[in-house]
């Protein structure tokens, strides 16, 4: 028999159609030969009932594949539930899930580890905060504001002026609670894949990211304002060591299924930009990109990464 797969997708964050973007490229690249997928999408807005009435409805597959950028997938609340019912999954467990959804939190702690990252500034909703003049006296300007728990780089705003920085943490609190401040780094921009198989961790082909935009922003990412070139045209050692990062970091977290890390090569240091542990899975997304770069199919490597799941 078909094994059945859930590919739950939606969820609460401004995320929620790129997730269902997501959703579709991995239904349509899933062995239907194999596997008998249904798309389950989770409301953006918080209808209790109708949520309820998804999440039962997931008791009754064998497998899910989360695809949502944004909670509850990628903050660990879904994959709690799952853990809960036994229901195997792609992606990490809770505490992983939770500590990389956190970018300020996840950076620090592998900072630890002496993984090099920006200085940055927390800021709580419902604490005190700095003002304009501080944050610009500790980060300099330009510098980045963003949501401290989003993605896809809604709410995420290129500061040049100290006038615009608190109209910059409005827009980014519009996502969440919390909101990152964050110093700029200078450099290439780079991406890097990695999947865990039975034989061990495979690091994918390193994407260069080019845009003529502020920034990597929603338009670049998801509307084609940008060059994404892979494998990346840097040297061969900068590759190896990117690749052993990456593998380094998914071990340091405990991760699971594929995560992506996007980095900046500043002064041929590699800093942290950020972790994925749930990357988007359209057609213009990196993770296909990378894995066709390899000379894999995308339909073999969601096999495996299924077959394999605990």
């Amino acid at each position: 028999m078909k094994q059945k797969i859930a590919i739950v997708a939606g969820g609460f964050s401004s995320e929620h159609d790129v997730s269902l973007r997501s959703a579709k490229g991995i239904y349509d690249a899933l062995d239907k030969e194999l596997f008998d997928a249904t798309v389950i999408e989770l409301p953006k807005e918080h209808n209790k009932a109708l949520l309820a009435a998804r999440l039962h409805d997931l008791q009754h597959y064998d497998y899910c594949y989360i695809t949502i950028h944004g909670t509850p997938g990628e903050n660990g609340l879904l994959q709690g539930y799952l853990q809960i019912l036994g229901i195997p999954f792609n992606c990490c467990s809770v505490l992983p899930a939770a500590l990389t959804f956190n970018k300020y939190a996840c950076n620090h702690y592998l900072s630890a580890f002496g993984i090099n990252i920006a200085h940055s500034i927390l800021l709580r909703a419902d604490e005190p905060q700095p003002s304009p003049e501080e944050i610009a006296q500790q980060l300099g300007l330009p510098c980045f504001i963003k949501s401290n728990v989003g993605g896809s780089s809604f709410g995420c705003t290129k500061v040049k002026t100290l006038e615009d920085i608190q109209p910059a943490i409005d827009k980014a609190f519009a996502e969440g609670d919390e909101v990152i401040c964050e110093q700029l780094m200078v450099g290439t921009e780079v991406t890097n894949g990695c999947y865990a198989t039975q034989e061990g961790l495979v690091a994918l082909p390193v994407t260069e990211v080019v845009t003529a935009n502020e920034f990597f922003d929603y338009n670049a990412k998801y509307n084609g304002e940008v060059q994404e070139i892979t494998p990346a045209r840097i040297p061969d050692a900068m590759r190896d060591r990117i690749q052993a990062l990456t593998k380094k970091i998914y071990r340091i977290l405990g991760a699971a299924g594929i995560i992506r890390i996007d980095y900046i090569l500043e002064n041929n240091e590699i800093r942290l930009l950020e972790v994925n542990t749930t990357p988007g899975m359209t057609p213009t997304s990196f993770i296909p990109q990378q894995i066709e770069a390899a000379g894999l199919n995308l339909t073999e490597v969601l096999t495996q990464l299924i077959k394999t799941a605990k």
